[in-house]
């Protein structure tokens, strides 16, 4: 049983191949929530632009993804699609049985990581979005066939440290895209909106841009922490003959929740022609 005392903080060692945004945020919640010591972090990318914002987090950085693979138990693989098939075939003869190969890398199954690295890998498929960067993301994972539940429970005990972590099929992993993934920008388009909305009415718009956010949190956690249905909650906030309903009325008429869902489906749809070039 020694290998699961050896997974635990803060013997483990973490790695990341790549070093960019959504590799930052990830490591940023890693060390808010005291997951890892940055220490025990190391991250390769083949230039010092995104390693420097790591060495001020305290993590330890290379230009080699070879030596992030032979320091590391748990490796992370976060480049960009075109890159990675070159990176595996670098990896792959430092990877052993003891490794934990989580990739981050959109439109890239389960299927092809697990062709391209040994057959014995251990191997899982998360797909994150923007703000995990503050600790509020949206992630869902996958597992390859050899990742069993002590590798699926290590994986969700570190990232629920950056937001909602949830397992699912890999077929979500395309919708989840296209809902969370994308989604965030759908909402910061309704943010702008809802802020030039008062503009125009009369409130300065660095005022409106705050009350904006904050109303897009407050309705979130509501949703979130009673669990009830959105229908529910928007007709709580309508009153007979009151404000709200005439300003619904104007959304439907703008269709907007056909439009949402079209767009959802539209990233969808993106995502998956991805996964297949």
């Amino acid at each position: 049983a020694w290998p699961r005392v050896a997974m635990e903080a803060p013997e483990l060692w973490v790695g990341f191949v790549g070093a960019g945004r959504m590799a930052g945020g990830l490591v940023r919640g890693l060390l808010q929530a005291g997951k890892v010591p940055a220490s025990n972090i190391l991250a390769s990318a083949p230039s010092d632009k995104n390693l420097d914002a790591w060495r001020d987090l305290g993590c330890r950085t290379t230009h080699c993804n070879l030596e992030v693979v032979h320091r590391s138990t748990l490796v992370f693989l976060a480049t960009k699609p075109h890159i990675l098939p070159g990176v595996l075939e670098e990896i792959r003869p430092a990877v052993g049985p003891h490794h934990i190969v989580v990739s981050l890398v959109a439109g890239v199954t389960i299927q092809t990581l697990q062709r391209l690295l040994p057959p014995w890998t251990k191997v899982l498929r998360i797909m994150p979005n923007l703000p995990c960067v503050v600790q509020a993301g949206a992630m869902v994972f996958s597992r390859g066939s050899n990742a069993g539940d002590d590798e699926a429970a290590l994986l969700k005990s570190l990232l629920s440290s950056c937001g909602l972590c949830e397992e699912v099929p890999e077929s979500y992993i395309d919708i989840h895209t296209g809902l969370s993934g994308s989604g965030v920008a759908y909402v910061y388009l309704f943010a702008e909106a809802l802020a030039e909305g008062a503009v125009k009415m009369g409130m300065p718009g660095a005022l409106a841009s705050r009350i904006a956010a904050q109303t897009l949190l407050g309705a979130a956690k509501m949703l979130l922490e009673t669990g009830e249905h959105p229908a529910k909650l928007r007709g709580d906030v309508c009153t007979p003959g009151g404000t709200t309903i005439y300003a619904l009325h104007q959304l439907e008429k703008g269709a907007l929740r056909a439009t949402v869902m079209d767009a959802v489906e539209a990233a969808t749809n993106r995502a998956c022609d991805m996964a297949k070039d």
